[in-house]
């Protein structure tokens, strides 16, 4: 081994503790839960695709469910298949689904949403207010809120999967609402 060698490989040596310690804190910035979980959600005021406003506030005491999707998002079509699925199990108990568009294009937003005739809102987002209210930083995302108005859980990727949701689902329906 060269001398110029030695000095490459211990540079590399001292160098991998940094390497490891920006990695591991990386993976607990990841792993952290999101600021906005155990809150209360925001109150927003979206427009309908089809139909009327929707406000959240409206449906305080239903655990609600919000889907923010875009029509450029090929997950987001799974996810929303998934959550028409839930929401005809659930519908009956009280469970609320909106569906949060975030896309730029009205027009590809009105054709997502009519190809899915999805049973519930789909809201349109376009100033992105309320998805940076929700921190919302991929798509799809999914946030889950109690009776209360509390957030009580978050899916940010497309690997949630439906038996996860049903818990889930079933805790919100299962808690009473607050008395005020």
């Amino acid at each position: 081994m060269t001398d110029r060698t030695r000095v490459i490989a211990r540079r590399w040596v001292s160098f991998f503790p940094a390497v490891l310690l920006t990695l591991g804190a990386l993976q607990a910035a990841l792993a952290a839960p999101p600021v906005i979980m155990g809150r209360r959600a925001p109150d927003f005021a979206l427009p309908a695709l089809f139909g009327d406003n929707v406000r959240l506030s409206e449906y305080l005491g239903q655990p609600v469910i919000l889907s923010f999707w875009s029509s450029r998002c090929s997950t987001c079509v799974k996810q929303l298949a998934v959550l028409d699925r839930l929401f005809g199990t659930y519908r009956s108990a009280g469970l609320v689904v909106l569906g949060v568009g975030v896309d730029d294009n009205l027009p590809h937003a009105r054709e997502f949403a009519g190809a899915r005739k999805t049973p519930y809102p789909m809201l349109l987002d376009i100033e992105k207010s309320v998805s940076r209210d929700f921190a919302i930083d991929r798509l799809p995302t999914t946030v889950l809120i109690d009776r209360g108005g509390i957030v009580r859980y978050i899916h940010s990727d497309d690997g949630a999967d439906e038996r996860s949701y049903v818990v889930q689902i079933r805790t919100l329906l299962d808690d009473k609402p607050a008395v005020p």
